[in-house]
This record gives structure tokens, C-alpha cells and sequence, in this order.
């Protein structure tokens, strides 16, 4: 009885197998006793195989043998399918659990086998090899972790193996342990001005020792070692740190890169962050630090930092505050390459060919994807013409914003993609971008529309630019008949934009067989009242130098 009562209470997280075991109760208790020693025999097997693959990594392979669940996704999760429901889900209904197969029931319904499967797909992804050349993904710079899929926790690339990385964590638990002791000490006997205790003495004079030691310079054996690491290993290895430093400095710079990768373990596990993930939260652009919304794809050195620094004239991207003064320093460039098409006062506009300065566009479309969902194009730059839009100060012209323009689109499309800065959101600059696209358009006499899909604000914009051009050319029109047609011509606006527009002002009706646009002068009024007392920014067409490009 004691036997059957631990049992039952073991399994309260799989409700449907425990209700099965009560009925078999009341029916038979000579067989629900036998049932009982089973499922407690298989229990403690259980356990001790799970306590065996933890005390011994190599032989963790037999755990993934028995495991019968679906392979996992990239990001950890299983795939969805009905045969995972009771493995991957604690909360499985009676109904899912009885269609399994009745020979893996007693395995699946044990209480202390199924959590221990969970736990393991979701701290270990076979699919997933780290990126360093020749790891093989075992091992964690932590030395608390049997598998790693990043640069970050990778002990080869920072030089080490994966004992010497346990041993490593073990001293520095043993140090947090005697460390947090004395704390504990100090502090029943501290006040607010209290001097310097001789523990903390004595170790700040150790520190002064051996910072002492290492005023020697680099020997020429170390040089010539670093050099052919650095020949053989590239960027693919951390450089060797030893005797640049002091042990003492060098052995801080290890704690902090293991309590890093820690951390970023501890998001990969909680869902926060997957591999390959942007882990770039803010980017330093000028005098203006903003905050991603999306993943752009970095290389991976750039893409684990959690800021970026770019260079707002060339768009450079550098990993430290140090590296980007350096460069401003000797940066040369005050504005976009290719030529200036459009200025009037403060404001310009350049044509980039992304054939020409491939580096510059390639820099643009990254830092573009940073705060764009949908956008695709990275590094295949040379078929695009890029309408980059600046402010201009005594220090240089500022970007702005800019919108990408094939050179031979089929569709017509005048609009790839487009991008308002953050820092420049909500003043204008955006209906800017769209209203200087349509004038190109027209000075191509053609008619035009922005590729499909639309981001979430892109969308936003064009249908209030639309509505924009619709009233006023309602507001403008003296006739007594309107056409689609006409409106299509002289604005360059799509008609199958014009007409979803108009359907959305309820300025189209369908009576008597025939299509209708009615002129909603309250829709003109008010549209009059905010023009004046917004005082948009306008583009000035005989502002435009420009012609369109041969072969276009």
C-alpha cells in the first residue's frame, strides 16, 4: 500500500494515466498491486538511467536511442503533430493518451521518465552545429553545459577545452562561495565609514603584485607564437590573450566571458533568443542611439554584441565606441556617394547605383532590416537604384531616409522598398519619400505603385499619401465628369490604388449600372484645415534635376 500510494502521487502531472490506474482499482486490486510494483520498478530503472546519463556525457546517446519523440526545429521546439502531444504537452488530455500505442504506455505514462525527455530536447539540439570550424558542439565555456551551438560558448574558439572549462567553473564557484562567506562575515560587524578590513588589504596588495609582474614586454617567442595562430586560425579563433596582460586582468576577462555566454545560455533556453538570432538591441547612429525592432543579418562577430556602432556618413558598422571615434576621425565622407538630384534648403536627395558602390548600398540594406519586417534584399544590390534622403548641417548631410528603385521593373513598380529613420518618424519625411517616387514616375510618364507587401507602417503611409492626392485633386477639379483614368495620368498613382482608396473614404458608389465618385466636401474640408495648420513638407518638382537612366 505504501508502494501504490507514492506512485499516485508521483504522477499527478499525467491525469489521464492516473485515472486509468483507478479504475483498475475497483475492478481487480490483486492486479492494481502488481501494476504497482511494475510501474515502481520501471520508475526506479528509470531514475537510475536518467542519474547514469548524467554522470556520464559520452553515454548520453543511448538516452536519444530510447527517445521516440519527433525530431526538433531549429529553435528548439518540437514540430507540431499529434503523435507529440503527450510528450512535448504535461497537460495531455485522458482522450490523446489512450490512442497511443498500448505497448509504449507504461514507458510514456511514467512520471519521472517523460519530464526528463522534455528537459533534454529543450536544452540540447542535435540539429544545430556550432559555427567554429572543427567543433563538434560539445562542451560550454561555462563548464556547466554539455552542448553548445554559438561562438560564444565555444571553448575551441576561445582557445580552451572542454575539461579545462569545467575545471575553470569549479574554482570559480569555490572563489563566489568563500567570496559571499566573507561578505556574510563583514557585514554583522560593518558600519556606514569603515575602514578597509585586513583580508581586503591583503588582497588588494596581491592584485598590485601581480599587476607589477607584467611590466615586462612580450617576449619574441610569444610574438612569433601569436603570429602563426593568428596565420593558421584566422577569425576563426579567439586570439591567444597570454602575457598581454596580467594573470589577474586575464582571468577577470574570463569570468566576464563566461558569465556572458551564461547568460545568453539562459535566453536561449527560456525562448527569448534562438541560434542565429539578432542579438543586437540598440545601434549608435550619429548623435541618436536607437532601438532594433527586427533581425538583420549581421555577420555573426557584429550580430552577438548587444550594440552596434555605425558610422552615419558611410554606414560602416563597428563593435566599440573607440573604434567609431577613430573612424570619425578620419572619415572623409560628409554625405552619400552618386549624385545629388534634388535640394532644396536643408534637404537633398542622391542617386546611388548599387553597381557602383556596392558596399555602401550593401551597408544601407542591413542597417534597413533593422527596422523592417518583411525586407529580403541584403547583398544582391545591383540591380536597385537607391534614393537616399538627407539633412544637411554645417556638420554634414544626415540620413534621413530612402527608398530602392529597380532599374528595369516589369510591373512597373517605382518603390522596392522604403525607410524612414526612427529618429525621423512622424515629421513629414516619409510622404517626402513617396510623394519624390511618384515624381519620378511621372517624369518617365509612367504610371506607378510600390512592391507588394507592404510593412505594417509602409501601408500606413502610402493610403494616407493616396487620400492626400485624392483630395486634393477633388479640392482642385472644377469639372461636372471624373475619370479614374484621368486621375491615374495626371498623379501617377495606380488605378487599382486610386480605387481601393476611394472605396476606403466611401467616395465610390455603384447606381443605375454605372460607378460613381462623389465628392465629399466635408472629407475636403477638413483635409484643408490640417494641411494649413500642419504645414507639411512638400517636394518642389522644379527642385528636381534628373533623367531617367539609360535602358530604364
Amino acid at each position: 500500500m505504501p508502494r501504490r500510494k507514492r506512485n499516485a502521487g508521483s504522477s499527478s502531472d499525467a491525469t489521464g494515466d492516473s485515472d486509468d490506474s483507478g479504475e483498475h482499482e475497483k475492478t481487480d486490486s490483486s492486479q492494481s498491486d502488481g501494476n504497482t510494483r511494475a510501474n515502481t520498478r520501471l520508475t526506479r530503472a528509470s531514475l537510475r538511467l536518467s542519474q547514469s546519463s548524467q554522470e556520464a556525457p559520452p553515454d548520453i546517446k543511448h538516452v536519444v536511442d530510447r527517445d521516440e519523440s519527433p525530431p526538433r526545429t531549429p529553435t528548439g521546439n518540437a514540430q507540431s503533430s499529434e503523435s507529440d502531444i503527450d510528450v512535448s504537452s504535461p497537460s495531455a488530455s485522458h482522450d490523446e493518451s489512450q490512442n497511443k500505442d498500448p505497448s509504449q504506455k507504461d514507458s510514456d505514462s511514467d512520471p519521472s521518465h517523460r519530464p526528463k525527455r522534455r528537459r533534454f530536447h529543450e536544452s540540447y539540439n542535435f540539429n544545430m552545429k556550432c559555427p567554429t570550424p572543427g567543433c563538434n558542439s560539445l562542451g560550454h565555456l561555462t563548464g556547466k553545459h554539455e552542448r553548445h551551438f554559438s561562438i560564444s560558448g565555444c571553448p575551441l574558439y576561445h582557445n580552451l577545452s572542454a575539461d579545462e572549462c569545467k575545471v575553470k567553473a569549479i574554482d570559480r564557484d569555490k572563489q563566489d562561495d568563500e567570496r559571499s562567506q566573507n561578505q556574510t562575515e563583514e557585514s554583522r560587524h560593518a558600519t556606514r565609514h569603515q575602514a578597509a578590513t585586513p583580508r581586503q588589504v591583503r588582497y588588494k596588495e596581491k592584485v598590485v603584485e601581480m599587476r607589477r609582474k607584467r611590466d615586462s614586454p612580450v617576449s619574441k617567442e610569444q610574438k612569433e607564437k601569436n603570429m602563426e595562430h593568428r596565420q593558421s586560425h584566422g577569425t576563426t579563433r579567439e586570439p591567444l590573450l597570454e602575457n598581454i596582460t596580467s594573470e589577474y586582468d586575464l582571468e577577470l576577462f574570463r569570468k566576464a566571458q563566461a558569465r556572458a555566454s551564461d547568460d545568453l545560455e539562459k535566453l536561449r533556453l527560456q525562448g527569448q533568443i534562438t541560434e542565429g538570432s539578432n542579438m543586437i538591441k540598440t545601434i549608435v547612429f550619429g548623435r541618436y542611439e536607437l532601438d532594433t525592432w527586427y533581425h538583420s543579418p549581421y555577420p555573426e562577430e557584429y550580430a552577438r554584441l548587444g550594440r552596434l556602432y555605425v558610422c552615419e556618413f558611410c554606414l560602416k558598422y563597428m563593435k566599440s565606441q573607440t573604434i567609431l571615434r577613430r573612424h570619425m576621425a578620419k572619415c572623409v565622407w560628409k554625405h552619400p556617394p552618386g549624385d545629388e538630384v534634388y535640394r532644396k534648403g536643408a534637404i537633398s536627395v542622391f542617386e546611388v547605383d548599387g553597381k557602383k558602390n556596392k558596399i555602401y548600398c550593401q551597408n544601407l540594406c542591413l542597417l534597413a532590416k533593422l527596422f523592417l519586417d518583411h525586407k529580403t534584399l541584403y547583398y544582391d544590390v545591383e540591380p536597385f537604384l537607391f534614393y537616399v534622403m538627407t539633412e544637411a548641417d554645417n556638420t554634414g548631410c544626415h540620413l534621413v531616409g530612402y527608398f530602392s528603385k529597380e532599374k528595369n521593373s516589369f510591373l512597373n513598380y517605382n518603390v522596392s522598398c522604403i525607410l524612414t529613420m526612427p529618429q525621423y518618424m512622424r515629421q513629414g519625411y516619409g510622404k517626402m519619400l513617396i510623394d519624390f517616387s511618384y515624381l519620378l514616375s511621372k517624369v518617365e510618364e509612367k504610371v506607378g505603385s510600390p512592391e507588394r507587401p507592404l510593412s505594417d507602417l509602409g501601408l500606413i503611409s502610402y493610403r494616407s499619401y493616396w487620400k492626400e492626392v485624392l483630395l486634393r485633386y477633388m479640392n482642385n477639379f472644377q469639372g461636372k465628369e471624373i475619370s479614374i483614368k484621368e486621375i491615374s495620368q495626371e498623379t501617377a498613382v495606380n488605378p487599382v490604388d486610386i480605387v481601393s482608396t476611394l472605396q476606403s473614404l466611401q467616395m465610390l458608389k455603384y447606381w443605375k449600372g454605372k460607378h460613381l465618385v462623389l465628392k465629399r466636401q466635408d472629407l475636403i474640408d477638413d483635409w484643408k484645415s490640417k494641411e494649413t495648420k500642419r504645414g507639411s513638407k512638400t517636394i518642389d518638382p522644379s527642385s528636381l534635376k534628373w533623367s531617367p537612366p539609360k535602358g530604364t
